[in-house]
């Protein structure tokens, strides 16, 4: 018998699938009207489907060959949670960082809310600092 927590990780493979292969439609599909993402350095939540979508294309943008390899999923009650790599190759501009053309590698732990058979909201943890350390410019000393 398949319960809920199973539904909601087998849901969860999809998206990240769906984010993998750049089929942010269907993707963005599988979110609520509301959806609610927490992200670090701000404040507040951000709403709607569009504002993951944004965030979403801006990574698929800067790193369009991105791979993600979940490494542990779990569910208790109406959350999952991910511990997750993501890797790819720097191609695009990402934040202020011009494509270096480098493979970058770096972690991620999420946790997400359903409701129902959708993705209501997400608290999602990038380690920033890493990938930031690798696409940031080099110096080389005299």
């Amino acid at each position: 018998m398949t319960t809920t927590i199973d539904k909601n990780v087998a849901l969860m493979r999809r998206a990240y699938q769906c984010m993998e292969s750049g089929d942010l439609d269907t993707a963005q599909e599988l979110l609520t009207e509301n959806f609610i993402a927490n992200v670090p350095g701000v404040a507040e939540p951000l709403h709607g489907r569009e504002v993951w979508r944004m965030g979403s294309k801006i990574m698929l943008d800067a790193f369009p060959d991105l791979k993600i390899e979940v490494q542990d999923m779990f569910g208790a009650g109406d959350k999952v949670t991910v511990l997750v790599n993501f890797r790819g190759t720097h191609l695009g501009t990402f934040q202020e960082f011009e494509a270096t053309g480098r493979t970058v590698s770096y972690r991620s732990v999420e946790v997400y809310r359903f409701e129902g058979d959708r993705i209501a909201e997400e608290w999602v943890a990038p380690d920033l600092l890493s990938l930031m350390q690798q696409i940031a410019p080099t110096t080389t000393s005299h």
